[in-house]
Order: C-alpha cells, then structure tokens, then sequence
C-alpha cells in the first residue's frame, strides 16, 4: 500500500508537532511497564500471553476464542497457539458445547484453576508495589486520560 503525500507538513513541520512528545512518552511508558511486568511473569514459566489467557480465564466457567481473545491483549490468530501449548502444560482443556458443537469452550483445569490462584495474587501485590506510587486522585487522572486517548482512535 502506497501512501499519498496529500499533507502540507514538511519533515521540518512534522518533527515539531507537539503530540509526538506525548507518543514517545506514552510508548517508552509501555515499554518500561511490559519490561517490569513481563520480568515478574517469566518466573511462573509461562509467556506474558500465556499469563494473560490463565488471568483471564480465572474465576470463570470457561471462555469461547472470541470471548478470549476480546479480553485479552492476544489476537485471534495466536490465541490457537497459544491454548495449544497451554493444553499440553495440562492448564487448559477444549470443551464443545453440547448446545453449539461448532466452538470451542476454553477452560481451566483444575492444575490450571490452581495455578491462577497462585500467581495472580502473588502477580497483583507485585504490581502494586508500583502503583502504590500514586495517589487514587492520579490513578484516576491516568486513567481518564488513556481512555480519552483511546477514543480518538476507535471512531
């Protein structure tokens, strides 16, 4: 795909919008927070979307792909991957609906189930230790401001 230059910036124009200080910010922020996160997570010998898919499914009855990958930070296209290792770690099992035999439903085993209520606790009170930092006004503040980000971007 070939972009058109239908813009009247320069690359002397361009470099100087204010917006890409935030950007930079925003993503140097990402990459320190996924460093500090993903370090912690490497310790329970799963991958950060392997993680990610126990967390979620935790303190549920199990979850179909779209659901999962919904509420996960992990594409469709990966998920299968990833459910496939996960059920030969024996954490996760496939089960069909007998309601809907053309979907999966994805659910914890219970070597699984206790995994989750090991390290998501123990995953939490690491992270908090951060965001301990900051007082509820600016959580609030941070908060309010990714989501008004977010929504320029999903029109």
């Amino acid at each position: 795909m070939k972009l058109e230059n239908t813009t009247s910036f320069d690359t002397k124009t361009a470099a100087k919008q204010p917006f890409l200080a935030t950007m930079r910010e925003l993503a140097t922020t990402y990459q320190a927070f996924c460093a500090y996160d993903e370090g912690h997570i490497r310790e329970t010998g799963l991958t950060a979307p392997q993680f990610d898919v126990i967390c979620t499914l935790g303190n549920t009855s199990g979850m179909f792909m779209n659901q999962l990958a919904e509420k996960t930070l992990v594409t469709k296209g990966t998920l299968t991957g990833i459910i496939d290792r996960l059920e030969q770690k024996n954490l996760v099992r496939r089960e069909v609906p007998p309601e809907n035999r053309r979907c999966f439903l994805i659910v914890l085993t219970p070597e699984g189930e206790e995994l989750f209520d090991k390290i998501f606790p123990t995953h939490v009170e690491y992270l908090k230790q951060k965001f301990d930092r900051l007082t509820p006004t600016e959580l609030d503040e941070i908060k309010s401001a990714l989501q008004r980000l977010k929504s320029i971007f999903v029109d």
